[in-house]
């Protein structure tokens, strides 16, 4: 799958998910689009009436909610939300998102450090919801979401509030895509994940790392020391590149013993 600069939700995210065989795009564009036909019901003439009906309507009526196996393949699979109402932050934001743009509401999706959450800014007034409860939550709040997943002493930086492009957020999801296919050891999908976003990040070598990681646990050694080859050759101040130096050397050995 080639992925170009053409893009838009949620057709992407269901090309891509059905590309990798997690979900069947069909069954979930019928699910979508009378999703985005009933949400009409509350077009009211105040912006903020309508944004609350939409909340409530969203959490409280169609009961969408987060995923009990919260970092699993389901879970940021936009396709599975939409079809059984369940996900994490990402994928409940971006159906929130797109339930918004049919009331001619903007929700903007700010991408913090492990958690996504939605921004509205209505007649001056600046609102930050929770896609996971349809709750507000103050600025102080997002620190803490940030503090969660940093640690205690992390700073919040200014461009947590920047609103994100929607390739950043087909971004999110297909890296949360490979996390839970690799906790779920679907490991040629999680491999297949990696070779998307390096179509799009090229220079983030994390990923090479990660491919490499994937690719022996899928007996594919040389794949696996090539990855390790690059990053140690365009990371050479990288604190963690004298380990992977002893990863490589330990492949290169298994490499010998399978000769």
């Amino acid at each position: 799958m080639i992925l170009n600069d053409e893009l838009s939700l949620p057709e992407s995210a269901f090309d891509i998910t059905e590309h990798l065989g997690f979900s069947k795009k069909d069954s979930a564009k019928w699910a979508w689009l009378e999703l985005a036909g009933a949400v009409l019901s509350h077009y009211v003439v105040d912006r903020n009436d309508r944004l609350n009906a939409l909340l409530h309507w969203f959490y409280q009526d169609l009961g969408f909610c987060a995923r009990d196996s919260y970092f699993s393949v389901e879970a940021a699979d936009l396709a599975s939300c939409i079809t059984t109402r369940q996900g994490n932050s990402t994928t409940l934001s971006a159906v929130l998102m797109l339930l918004a743009k049919q009331l001619d509401l903007v929700l903007e999706p700010l991408l913090l450090p492990g958690n996504t959450v939605l921004c509205s800014r209505i007649d001056k007034q600046v609102r930050y919801i929770d896609p996971l409860t349809g709750k507000d939550i103050t600025k102080h709040q997002l620190h803490v979401l940030v503090r969660g997943e940093l640690g205690n002493g992390a700073p919040f930086k200014p461009r947590y509030l920047k609103p994100a492009s929607l390739k950043r957020v087909l971004s999110r999801m297909i890296h949360e895509l490979k996390a839970g296919a690799i906790l779920s050891h679907q490991f040629e999908s999680a491999m297949e994940c990696c070779n998307l976003l390096l179509q799009w990040h090229s220079d983030d070598l994390n990923l090479n790392r990660e491919r490499a990681f994937i690719a022996q646990q899928l007996g594919c050694i040389n794949v696996a020391a090539a990855d390790l080859q690059h990053f140690v050759d365009n990371s050479p101040h990288d604190p963690v590149t004298e380990l992977v130096k002893l990863q490589l050397k330990e492949l290169n050995d298994e490499v010998e013993i399978y000769h």
